[in-house]
């Protein structure tokens, strides 16, 4: 027990050494423009408790080709995140709904399930992870994997999604595939797919070509 103890606080001391150098916190200036560092802080005299508290965290529009909602507080509408490396999102998926193959390539994925049931999973070069989750159950994705979650149960599901990035970057492979002007025979070669179905895809997802 006293090695565990020891442990512990030579953990704690240290976490706090290694930030006794930096801002305890830099909320964020939206008038400001965006940096490779984030957003310039706003002048301490001007900060409030309301800055430290977002309440958008609510249902998201379900009304959509995968039945899915999501609702986010990253840095760019809760500016105190700015520089923590840390976000949320809710997800609303009505039975059948899905979150299709996507990245974050600069973010780990941490989720929670809350309600109803999930399928989730990631891919690598070379297997696949994935598992059924019910509520209670929390998730992983590591950063920059393929992954997709489908709601594989009955009624909605609900769950919230942790991210290591103030403002996590996301690629929708779908998206990136039918939702573009690259002309529809280069995809079909490029992917092996039939032609027509390239079109019809494109015609779903906005995309031209």
């Amino acid at each position: 027990m006293k090695i565990i103890q020891i442990l512990f606080l030579f953990t704690f001391f240290s976490f706090i050494t290694s930030h006794a150098s930096v801002n305890d916190f830099c909320v964020a200036d939206l008038k400001a423009p965006n940096t490779n560092s984030g957003y310039p802080c706003k002048p301490v005299a001007s900060i409030t408790s309301d800055d430290f508290v977002f309440h958008g965290l609510v249902a998201g529009n379900t009304s959509n080709s995968f039945k899915i909602g999501v609702t986010s507080a990253t840095v760019t509408n809760f500016p105190a995140l700015n520089g923590l490396g840390i976000s949320a999102v809710r997800v609303d998926m009505e039975e059948g709904g899905l979150s299709p193959m996507h990245t974050h390539p600069d973010a780990t994925e941490l989720g929670i399930v809350v309600q109803g049931e999930f399928t989730a999973g990631f891919l690598t070069p070379t297997s696949f992870y994935s598992k059924v989750l019910k509520a209670g159950d929390v998730f992983v994705v590591p950063k920059g994997m393929l992954h997709f979650a489908i709601n594989s149960g009955k009624g909605k599901a609900i769950g919230y999604v942790s991210f290591s990035s103030e403002n996590p970057t996301i690629h929708t492979l779908d998206s990136l595939l039918f939702a573009n002007k690259l002309p529809s025979d280069l995809v079909a070669k490029t992917t092996l797919l039939d032609i027509d179905q390239v079109k019809k895809l494109k015609a779903r997802f906005g995309g031209s070509g």
